[in-house]
């Protein structure tokens, strides 16, 4: 039977983490989904071969037995592929048994009968009766909005997918653009297979208050003419509530202030807050009355350019 390359067909190296397999996996099961590219046998073949990398290369015990055969196969190839390579004994590995005939122990079978040789079946498990593989559902895809104000905080948050509501809970700090899985809430799967996955991405609507960047957040601040040129406090709005603030006398217009830890939580690390810049912007009086008007004249005559 032929040699199958996971780490190849995965496109990843062969030091990838567990996280840069998942990802890698993600991205090609989404692209080759049967769902995608209907009638398409070529992409059914890869989302085959992407499947069966991913359950061997995230699962650390078939990973290692894995990368044990695959050095091991390559003291086959340099052998000349004609019998045992250095009286190493194939046989440790088969565990259904040699598809192939003859001392070759790579000749003769798919993909898939490599992976049942090696490790007994899709899955880790048996073919059932009547020579059916188990497989994994279908994964499903979801959108969930989200305000600022409710990436800031989190909570639970109910979603209909298919008809079935689920529950969940959002972490502080989510991202626009962000995906969450849900383990077993996808279709069902095939021959006792397992369930797939859900994943549902975060879209946050923009705030007109604020600008997010990464953890910190910046906004504009109107200060009325005389408190800038008086000094004075002045009351923000924060998303963890109104926060006071002291003008210095003179405060010129654009000057930037920074309030520390008033910004976004860090995904997964709450404690860590981003900051809040503000922008302070001058307001300049309208509607002026006859007196106001008399007044500034007066100003503008003690002060002429």
């Amino acid at each position: 039977m032929d040699y199958k390359d996971y780490y190849k067909i995965l496109g990843v190296e062969k030091a990838a983490s567990t996280d840069q397999i998942k990802k890698a996996y993600r991205k090609l099961a989404r692209q080759h989904h049967p769902d995608v590219n209907p009638g398409d046998p070529k992409a059914e073949q890869k989302f085959k071969e992407v499947n069966e990398a991913n359950e061997v290369l995230s699962d650390d015990d078939k990973r290692r037995k894995y990368d044990q055969l695959g050095a091991d196969y390559q003291r086959y190839q340099q052998g000349g592929g004609r019998g045992p390579a250095g009286g190493f004994d194939w046989s440790q590995y088969s565990q259904g048994g040699r598809a192939g005939g003859g001392n070759d122990p790579f000749g003769g079978a798919d993909f898939s009968d490599f992976f049942s040789s090696i490790f007994g079946g899709m899955g880790g498990g048996q073919r059932p009766p009547g020579g059916q593989r188990a497989g994994a559902g279908p994964d499903y895809q979801a959108e969930l909005e989200l305000t600022l104000a409710e990436a800031f905080q989190g909570g639970p948050r109910t979603l209909t997918v298919n008809g079935k509501s689920l529950r969940l809970t959002i972490k502080p700090g989510v991202e626009d653009g962000q995906t969450i899985r849900l383990r077993d809430q996808g279709g069902p799967g095939r021959h006792g297979g397992p369930n797939g996955s859900l994943f549902i991405t975060l879209r946050i609507q923009p705030d007109p208050r604020y600008t997010r960047t990464g953890d910190d957040l910046t906004m504009d601040v109107p200060v009325s003419i005389y408190k800038a040129l008086l000094g004075g406090e002045q009351v923000v709005d924060t998303l963890s509530g109104p926060v006071k603030i002291r003008l210095k006398p003179d405060t010129a217009n654009g000057t930037r202030l920074r309030l520390r830890g008033k910004g976004f939580p860090r995904y997964q690390h709450p404690e860590q807050i981003g900051d809040l810049y503000l922008n302070l912007t001058l307001s300049l009086p309208q509607h002026l009355t006859e007196q106001e008007k008399a007044l500034f004249h007066q100003l503008a005559a003690l002060r002429p350019d």
